[in-house]
């Protein structure tokens, strides 16, 4: 994203992060597409060919791409507190990290629902894709309500083979179980209050602070540590810098998500820029703006926060004031804050494997230079 701030001093990413990151989506991929085909011949074993057009729903959408950071934090984390690859452990770290990347499908395609979106990693929703297909099959009813049904339908479906994955993981390890459970517990509450807050249009700073934590903090980076830590046996004491660790790096990828979504190119954020204005979303951006802004400019915020006809020369109004109150170089301090602590945390932890540290280090690297 290009911090501007002096005392950042982002590091140049390592060469070796983007290799490991290519090379555990590659695995990951075929860790899905070997899922991806059990489930397709189950079903057509079972004669349910209704079966096989939503596994292939769900399946579109975890086939378009995304970033696969969550599961690759499992994996990594997994590797650098010693785990290995070998034996019956090793032949649970790929599912499990797979468990959290359908975790992540299951929450994407009803996050569409609820934020009306049109676009996800720049193709149709699932919603959407199913609103069509309803109006080229020439079905009865309504196409809308169709498309949404099926949507939480195949959101359904990916959330219970994320919890048939963690459970074989987590068998016998009582611990690894409440992990999972807690990390979807809590991004389900953070989704929540992020609804209730954009319904009121205010919040206060601990609410937002909140938000960040459940649905990203520890939802993106630091259960995932922990799944990864808890498999491999780490020390209690390990456990505690990583979670550090990763509750950091997940609040700064979300803040990041947030400055992206306003000031980003829609081939880089996969939908709309200006989508999370139209939809409302009270964020600390919005929260540090009107907070400084004149009345006029608080008048314009309010008028265009949750208008789902913003036009475009209205979303460039909007991030003038965030430019202008400063809201923007606020979000970036916070930023700059999270990647400074995870690095602390880092640093002042031994022991670790070099695969591993090597990924974790790359990725505050990669989220230093991370693009508008």
């Amino acid at each position: 994203m290009g911090l501007s701030t002096a005392a950042s001093e982002p590091h140049p990413v390592p060469d070796g992060f983007p290799a490991l990151l290519e090379g555990f989506r590659e695995r990951l991929d075929r860790e899905l597409h070997g899922w991806l085909d059990a489930r397709r011949r189950a079903a057509s074993d079972a004669g349910s060919p209704e079966m096989l057009e939503l596994i292939d729903g769900v399946g579109q959408l975890v086939a378009q791409g995304g970033k696969r950071v969550r599961p690759a934090l499992v994996y990594h984390a997994y590797r650098a507190c010693g785990g290995t690859v070998d034996g019956p452990v090793g032949d649970q770290i790929l599912p499990l990290a797979l468990a959290t990347e359908l975790l992540h499908t299951y929450l994407l395609i009803h996050d569409d629902i609820m934020d009306h979106a049109e676009i996800r990693r720049g193709q149709p929703a699932a919603h959407v894709r199913f609103r069509n297909a309803h109006r080229q099959r020439g079905f009865h009813g309504d196409a809308r309500d169709f498309g949404l049904s099926v949507a939480i339908l195949l959101g359904d479906l990916a959330h219970t083979w994320a919890v048939e994955l963690a459970s074989c993981a987590a068998a016998g390890r009582p611990e690894l179980a409440r992990c999972f459970a807690a990390m979807s517990e809590e991004v389900i509450g953070g989704q929540y209050l992020e609804l209730l807050v954009a319904q009121r249009r205010s919040a206060r700073e601990e609410e937002l602070t909140r938000v960040l934590r459940l649905k990203s903090g520890r939802y993106t980076a630091e259960r995932p540590v922990q799944l990864g830590a808890i498999l491999a046996g780490a020390a209690p004491e390990v456990m505690t810098a990583l979670s550090r660790y990763g509750a950091a790096v997940g609040e700064a990828f979300q803040l990041q998500d947030d400055l992206l979504g306003m000031f980003g190119k829609a081939e880089t954020v996969g939908k709309p820029v200006g989508d999370d204005l139209r939809e409302g979303k009270f964020t600390f951006l919005i929260h540090h703006a009107l907070a400084a802004a004149t009345p006029e400019q608080r008048e314009a915020l309010e008028e265009a926060l949750g208008d789902p006809d913003v036009t475009p020369g209205e979303v460039a109004r909007v991030q003038r004031i965030l430019e202008e109150t400063g809201a923007r170089a606020r979000v970036e301090a916070m930023i700059d804050e999270r990647l400074r602590a995870a690095r602390l945390a880092l640093e002042g932890l031994g022991g670790l494997r070099p695969e591993g540290r090597l990924f974790l280090e790359g990725l505050l690297d990669y989220l230093w230079e991370r693009e508008l």
